[in-house]
């Protein structure tokens, strides 16, 4: 029980944690084309993140919440039904599915060819 009770904290810090990300890419998506460079109150994060960098951390914090619902599901399996865990199993698993190909294709896009030789 008390477990139960530190994923739902867990759950609930990575909810709000997902909440900031996306502050965070409505701040770099529309506010931050204001050019202020040499200004000092310019933020230092604000210079490494980039849209592809927000996407994929988005997916993460997805499957890490999904994560979290498949342990409390898995804890107290004995009063879940069957298919209910079985559809939080798959819908887990789409989710990781999409991170890895939304990585891939960032992979594919940023790659340029002279990173061959």
């Amino acid at each position: 029980m008390i477990l139960l009770s530190v994923l739902g904290l867990i759950d609930i810090s990575m909810v709000i944690n997902l909440l900031v990300v996306v502050f965070i890419g409505g701040y770099v998506t529309f506010v931050s084309k204001i050019d202020f460079q040499g200004h000092e109150d310019r933020p230092v994060w604000l210079s490494k993140i980039n849209s592809s960098t927000l996407k994929i951390k988005l997916i993460v914090s997805l499957v890490s919440i999904s994560g979290v619902h498949l342990l409390k599901t898995f804890i107290d399996i004995h009063n879940i039904p069957l298919q209910d865990a079985i559809m939080q199993v798959a819908i887990h698993l789409v989710f990781i599915l999409s991170a890895l190909l939304l990585a891939y294709t960032d992979k594919i896009m940023h790659h340029s060819p002279d990173e061959e030789e």
